[in-house]
């Protein structure tokens, strides 16, 4: 384990582009961490961003994921990634069943004198994610114009879906207050989910979605966020909003501008409806400055940057054909988050 977690940290070093590399720019306001555990599904283990991390077995966790990076910039050297593709909050405490074997619970990774805990999670919890993308593509055609995926999901007047997210809120609280109890001198930051489709137009191409379900799919990611954001103040942690500062970076944007992929698998970038290294840069980005106490908003030079070092990573991953083809079988099901 000690190893895994040295190279994890200098494979990070490498990878950090707009973070401050660890001792070198951190200011006097920079909080010293010792051990750091990341908790999450897989926006935060970030299947298919390149590099792959091929010792994580079914959890497809990435050496570029948002953890590394926040882990690097900040110093850590005490550092576990359990995030795993996935997982839901019942994965905090329980096993988790992947493709390549069994993951163990993720609260097992956590001491009392862990420091620092970020987590991201909440969007598989009553498959929520997974209906989503599984049911609305497929009700596109039914009504290009109207909203499907919103009808499908609202029975006698009551949209079933926020319904889950009520108690996924619920689910996220008890988690955070398991950390608490395992880690009680922890600083614990939830991380919330960036945008996946924008707030007005639509790209049908990318995202095969009715384009009145556009706008549900928003509204259904702020409901999630919102979730987060309760659970984190409920249990007294802090919470990083990924949303509003990914404006313009949803799925429908430009490539090098967008953090989110639409519909096609990239092996050479990431899962479908999953944050590219864009995405993971700018989480890791927004929950440094959160931490540090700076603005979370993202600058143009950031992202290009982050776009500059994605394509050097896809053209790195594209001329390890071996390490690529093992990253892939370690993902052979459809999208988890």
């Amino acid at each position: 384990m000690k190893l895994r977690r040295l190279v994890a940290a200098c494979a990070a070093l490498t990878l950090v582009v707009g973070l401050p590399a660890a001792g070198a720019t951190q200011s006097a306001a920079t909080p010293r961490f010792t051990k750091y555990v990341a908790l999450g599904d897989s926006y935060t283990s970030a299947p298919f961003v390149p590099l792959a991390d091929l010792l994580s077995l079914g959890c497809a966790r990435s050496y570029s994921n948002y953890p590394k990076m926040l882990a690097a910039a900040l110093g850590v050297w005490r550092f576990t990634d359990v995030s795993c593709g996935g997982a839901d909050t019942t994965n905090m405490t329980q096993p988790q069943s992947t493709v390549l074997g069994t993951a163990a619970p993720q609260f097992d990774a956590l001491t009392p004198d862990t420091d620092l805990v970020t987590l991201g999670i909440g969007g598989n919890d009553f498959g929520v994610f997974g209906d989503i993308i599984g049911t609305c593509p497929g009700l596109r055609a039914s009504d290009p114009a109207g909203a499907p995926c919103k009808a499908h999901f609202t029975v006698d007047g009551v949209d079933t879906l926020r319904a889950k997210i009520t108690q996924t809120q619920t689910r996220i609280a008890i988690v955070v207050q398991g950390i608490r109890a395992r880690a009680p001198q922890a600083t614990i930051v939830l991380i919330g989910y960036p945008k996946i489709a924008p707030e007005h137009g639509t790209c049908p191409s990318i995202l095969p979605f009715a384009d009145g379900d556009y706008a549900y799919l928003y509204s259904i990611e702020q409901a999630l966020n919102a979730a987060v954001a309760g659970a984190a103040a409920a249990g007294g942690a802090t919470y990083v909003d990924t949303f509003t500062p990914s404006t313009g970076h949803h799925a429908c944007a430009p490539d090098g501008e967008a953090w989110i992929q639409g519909k096609d698998i990239n092996l050479l970038r990431t899962l479908n409806y999953h944050p590219r290294y864009e995405g993971e840069a700018g989480m890791a980005s927004l929950t440094y400055k959160t931490l540090t106490g700076q603005a979370p908003v993202v600058t143009a030079a950031e992202q290009s940057a982050w776009a500059a070092k994605a394509r050097a990573l896809a053209k790195q991953a594209a001329a390890s054909p071996q390490a690529l083809e093992a990253s892939t079988n370690r993902v052979r099901t459809s999208a988890q988050r």
